[in-house]
């Protein structure tokens, strides 16, 4: 049987911050982009989000939920040092580190590298080695597999370590509601609850072949995930041909004002995963889903790599503008990067990651 740890930084962007300057520990701030433009939220300190401040949330709205709220600069380059300095502590246990972002990462620790054994206690000493040595704190989910070890990390937030031992998985996935699994976004589970499905009990009545018919081919996902089936490895050096995001609105949009606020938002997103995996792509893609369904992509391919906000955020809203809308609804938006530039990861890059 596998033991598996899940390590997720509170806050990270924000509580270093707090870290480095103490005027302004306490308080609510953002890192990311100035309100007074079109710029986003990196990341929220607890005190921000108890206003509903949530990452990738456009700065203006953060300004206008909590009117006292502090933006601050991000310091890229100094987030990077840190996660180095993380994954260093990692590296006492494992070699089997899978990193999701700077902030969060799974480990296999089923055989450790100091003979320690009990993957619960290994939680133990890495939370408190980053709390020692980086003066932060980190949640850790402990489990026998990925998924479960995820939804246990973000069980007791913030600098919380959960385990779920074998017997108790199905119980504990029975109780979860249904938005605090993996995967399922607020589209997802708004669909679900319309279908009578509010925790993992309830999803559990479903067959794999009415979720299927129900959500597509994340049913069968659906289907595992709530009997807590995952034998994913914790895979180190995956390596990914393009990078994607795209989100799934609340409500179908019209206004190309909404769409370009919301493909700037995806376009932040998908600078950090480019950040993460010190990637830069030659040709970046659009996706339009409209309200029918009907499906349209648009795709640029230039003599630059992109990787930076700025870059992404130009050459995606140049393409939406070339879309003819024609006045449908868009119930979806994607942005893709591929035809890949691999670097050093803590090389410097063309067009290093920015949020202005």
């Amino acid at each position: 049987m596998r033991k598996i740890i899940h390590v997720d930084m509170d806050s990270f962007y924000a509580s270093v911050e707090q870290r480095d300057f103490p005027e302004l520990r306490g308080k609510p701030i953002a890192v990311g982009g100035s309100p007074d433009g079109r710029g986003v939220v990196a990341t929220s300190s607890y005190e921000a989000r108890r206003f509903g401040v949530k990452s990738a949330m456009p700065s203006r709205q953060a300004l206008q939920l909590c009117p006292d709220i502090i933006f601050v600069y991000p310091r890229f380059d100094v987030y990077k040092e840190v996660s180095v300095r993380i994954r260093e502590i990692f590296r006492r246990y494992t070699d089997l580190i899978e990193p999701l972002s700077l902030d969060e990462a799974y480990l296999d620790v089923t055989e450790d590298k100091k003979g320690i054994g009990s993957a619960i206690e290994i939680a133990r000493e890495i939370k408190q080695a980053i709390k020692s040595e980086l003066n932060l704190t980190a949640s850790a989910g402990v489990s026998v597999n990925k998924f479960i070890a995820k939804i246990a990390s973000d069980y007791n937030k913030p600098d919380g370590l959960t385990f779920i031992g074998p017997s108790k998985i199905i119980k504990f996935l029975e109780s979860l509601p249904i938005e605090r699994f993996f995967g399922v976004g607020k589209v997802t589970a708004q669909k679900m609850k319309g279908k009578g499905i509010h925790s993992g009990s309830d999803l559990k009545l479903f067959s794999e072949a009415q979720l299927i018919r129900d959500f597509g081919k994340s049913g069968s996902f659906f289907y595992n995930m709530v009997r807590g089936n995952d034998d994913r490895p914790v895979r180190p050096n995956r390596v990914a041909k393009s990078i994607s995001v795209e989100d799934t609105f609340e409500r179908d949009i019209m206004e190309l004002e909404e769409m370009k606020t919301e493909l700037d938002n995806l376009c932040y997103k998908l600078s950090r995963r480019l950040d993460l995996k010190s990637v830069s792509g030659r040709t970046l893609t659009l996706k339009v889903k409209f309200a029918d369904f009907t499906l349209l992509t648009r795709s640029y391919t230039g003599s630059h790599f992109l990787s930076s906000y700025g870059q992404l955020k130009d050459e995606a809203n140049a393409l939406l503008d070339k879309v003819n809308l024609d006045d449908r609804k868009v119930r979806l938006l994607g942005v893709t990067v591929s035809n890949f530039f691999e670097h050093e990861f803590d090389a410097p890059r063309n067009g290093q990651l920015s949020l202005f």
